[in-house]
């Protein structure tokens, strides 16, 4: 394989980074690649002219003058160009799957989403999911996939490909993902598996708050608690891809038993089944089976959110202190139950972040909501397919 001259690399990269912005934003302007990627306009120029001469991104007038177009001649829109296969993602949530097929580009076409016990099934979650799969490129007569990115809820050895954790996903110990979903899709080019606040965090990067954002750490709450970090524009997975396993940080002072066998694990005092518990337990006339996140809208509920909120906000003050991002984005479904839980996190990070540091920090709940996830699978997907 030829090498790469080092004076050539840094402008494919820059190539390549423009692409994924064009990808993520239709119709463009240079001008605005200018001020989102802040370099300079002859930079942009160079790299627009090299992706348009290569058939890469298209351009066309502006239908109205918009932010970026100036007082003159009306700026030109870049688009990518869809010239590849279909791709797909698989969500596996802990209680769920959530399967998805998009154009080249990593635009939904269609998906689908079911209940299950993710965590004791592991063979029966990914049968679902290819069997989900099946169903929408038979609906949508899709008859090649070029790449397939899935996400799991628990740590993945990037080394090896296997599930590390026995007290996470205690039926994918030992199993490898990939291999077992390219043994049920002998048809599809490429699979690849990644932890699934990864993915939340490629989706946020991608199409929703992280966009533009060059360091932002994404956190999804759900059944699971779990992290993203995003460096550089580029999600950072640590030595053997185990970061942001911070579901098991210890609360001081709290001994809820936790899946893992410890007491006090933050996931067993903030999670969805944790606040479940405990609206069963403060609405006792309710029937249990009827009652869900979203059921109440009571001071009490409000207060059980904004509470595991704090507790959740105080453990991410400290990745806030060591990390230094520009934003907290926080997903999943506890995120997406109401603005009292988003409002006890802002509190608390904001309580125990270093000024400075504080000062810099946005918080925000994640743009794509519980679609985080499954939106990162396509849109790394995609990514895969032009590489």
């Amino acid at each position: 394989m030829a090498s790469i001259d080092e004076r050539t690399a840094p402008r494919l990269r820059t190539r390549e980074d423009l692409l994924q912005l064009i990808r993520a934003n239709e119709d463009v302007t240079r001008a605005e690649l200018v001020e989102l990627t802040r370099m300079s306009r002859s930079t942009v120029n160079q790299a627009v002219g090299r992706l348009l001469a290569d058939g890469r991104i298209t351009e066309s007038e502006a239908r109205a003058q918009g932010r970026g177009s100036g007082s003159g001649r009306p700026a030109t829109r870049l688009r990518a160009v869809a010239d590849g296969a279909p791709v797909a993602g698989i969500d596996f949530g802990h209680n769920h799957v959530h399967v998805a097929v998009a154009d080249a580009l990593g635009k939904s076409i269609a998906d689908e989403r079911v209940s299950l016990d993710v965590d004791l099934r592991a063979t029966d979650a990914m049968d679902v999911a290819v069997d989900l799969l099946e169903k929408i490129r038979r609906d949508q007569g899709i008859d090649q996939l070029s790449t397939l990115v899935a996400g799991i809820p628990g740590p993945l050895d990037t080394r090896t490909g296997l599930v590390r954790s026995p007290t996470i996903l205690s039926s994918w110990v030992g199993l490898a993902p990939a291999d077992e979903l390219r043994a049920r899709l002998h048809d599809v080019e490429h699979v690849h598996v990644e932890n699934d606040a990864v993915l939340g965090a490629y989706g946020e990067l991608r199409a929703g708050a992280g966009r533009y954002r060059r360091a932002f750490l994404y956190v999804k709450a759900s059944h699971g608690i779990g992290a993203g970090l995003v460096i550089d524009g580029a999600p950072f997975k640590g030595a053997n891809g185990l970061a942001g396993e911070i579901g098991h940080t210890n609360l001081p002072g709290h001994t809820e038993i936790c899946r893992c066998g410890n007491r006090g694990c933050l996931e067993a005092v903030v999670s969805v089944q944790a606040l479940m518990a405990q609206l069963v337990h403060t609405h006792p006339t309710t029937d249990p089976a009827q009652i869900t996140l979203s059921t109440f809208d009571d001071g009490i509920t409000r207060r059980l959110l904004d509470e595991a909120g704090r507790e959740l906000g105080r453990v991410l003050a400290s990745l806030c202190n060591l990390l230094n991002p520009d934003a907290l984005v926080v997903g999943g479904e506890l995120a997406a139950a109401g603005s009292s839980f988003l409002e006890g996190v802002e509190q608390a990070v904001l309580r125990h972040t270093q000024p400075a540091t504080a000062a810099a920090l946005e918080i925000m709940p994640a743009h794509l909501g519980i679609r985080a996830e499954v939106t990162g699978a396509l849109q790394m997907a995609a990514a895969a397919a032009v590489r």
